[in-house]
């Protein structure tokens, strides 16, 4: 599995009913609230099987009130 943080910013307003859709679809390991552009963090486990914008495309990004993200990709840990 490979780690990826995912920024998700909102639509005014609308940040607990994604987050709440979020959970529903069991896709994080965690899901932080976050202050500044961005309104929620999400670490994701993307299987290495996987192409990741396409498992965050069909598994994350479609969840209506979603109108931006910004995702980091991970490496080896030191």
């Amino acid at each position: 599995m490979r780690p990826v943080f995912v920024q998700i910013r909102c639509t005014p307003g609308k940040t607990y009913e994604v987050a709440d859709a979020i959970y529903d679809r069991e896709v994080v390991s965690e899901l932080y609230s976050t202050s500044g552009e961005y309104d929620l963090m999400a670490k994701v486990y993307v299987p290495e099987d996987q192409d990741v914008g396409r498992y965050l495309a069909e598994n994350l990004f479609d969840i209506t009130d979603i109108n931006r993200t910004l995702t980091t990709m991970t490496f080896k840990a030191f």
